[in-house]
Formats: structure tokens, C-alpha cells, sequence
């Protein structure tokens, strides 16, 4: 026996092999077709002409629709916000986190430590008042806006 009529693990018999040129699967995926990121990558790449203001300038489509995302976001469309805060959290979570706790000043901490003070304080005031339970620490506390208001323009913390 040669080696070409070797049958064992991974040799099958010879008139059982692929023919060259032939594929294993001869109905799956034709060569050439894309999958579906790839085509999404390529549309999104694609180039418009938009006009903003007086002037018309051509970019990517992915550009033209975070564009028109924001901008709803901006007058105030809720869904639009949510998706733009769901994107911004996907994206960039862990380095927001690492921005806020880099640009927070000692004053601000303290400024920002006396509020959730006095939150607690008033949260458990308003259950003792109501006959409840007091929340207990790190537990939110509902206040409105009014009384935030109120309370940011007549109590400030010292800071210097």
C-alpha cells in the first residue's frame, strides 16, 4: 500500500474525498456575500451631502445620524435622550467614572457631602413625622425639586 491509499483518522478512502475544486458544502454561503456587520459597517461609512445652515458638506451617514440623535436630544425628545444616555454609558462607562471622580475638587466633595447629608437628614425627618420607618443610610431619599430649590438658596455649606 502507498501513502496515497492510506485510510485511517482523517484519510478517508480516495473515492470518498473532495474533488479538487470542490467544496464541502456546495448549497452554504456563496463566496463574496457579507454578513450583516459588514454591511452596516459599509452603509454607515457611505458619504451624504448635508446642508447645515448656508453651507452644504459632505459626511459619513454614522455622523449624519448621531448628529440628528443629539440634536433631538437636545430639544428635549425623552427617547432620544435615552438612547444618546444608553450609547454614552456603553461606550465610554468606565471612563466617565474615572472623568467625574478626576474632576470633582475637594470643595465640590464637600459640597456634594453636605447635600446627601442633610437628604438623609431630611428623608428621616419626614418618616419619623409620618409615623414610618427611618430610611436607613445610603438609602435614597425623595425630596421635589422645590424643596431642593429652597433649601440651595438658603442653606449653603461653609466652604472656603
Amino acid at each position: 500500500m502507498t501513502d496515497a491509499d492510506d485510510v485511517g483518522y482523517g484519510k478517508p478512502p480516495r473515492e470518498h474525498r473532495f474533488k479538487k475544486g470542490q467544496s464541502g458544502n456546495p448549497k452554504g454561503r456563496p463566496r463574496g456575500t457579507k454578513n450583516l456587520k459588514t454591511d452596516l459597517a459599509e452603509e454607515l461609512s457611505e458619504r451624504i451631502a448635508v446642508r447645515e445652515g448656508p453651507i452644504q458638506r459632505k459626511i459619513s451617514k454614522q455622523r449624519a445620524v448621531v448628529k440628528s440623535l443629539l440634536n433631538n436630544a437636545i430639544k428635549g425628545d425623552g427617547r432620544a435622550q435615552a438612547t444618546l444616555f444608553n450609547i454614552m454609558a456603553r461606550l465610554m462607562g468606565p471612563e466617565i467614572e474615572q472623568m467625574e471622580a478626576a474632576t470633582l475638587s475637594d470643595d465640590e466633595a464637600a459640597i456634594l457631602a453636605h447635600f446627601e447629608e442633610r437628604a438623609l437628614r431630611r428623608a428621616q425627618a419626614k418618616a419619623q413625622a409620618a409615623g414610618g420607618r427611618t430610611p436607613a443610610e445610603g438609602e435614597a431619599a425623595q425630596a421635589t425639586s422645590e424643596e431642593i430649590a429652597n433649601e440651595a438658596t438658603t442653606e449653603r455649606p461653609d466652604v472656603d
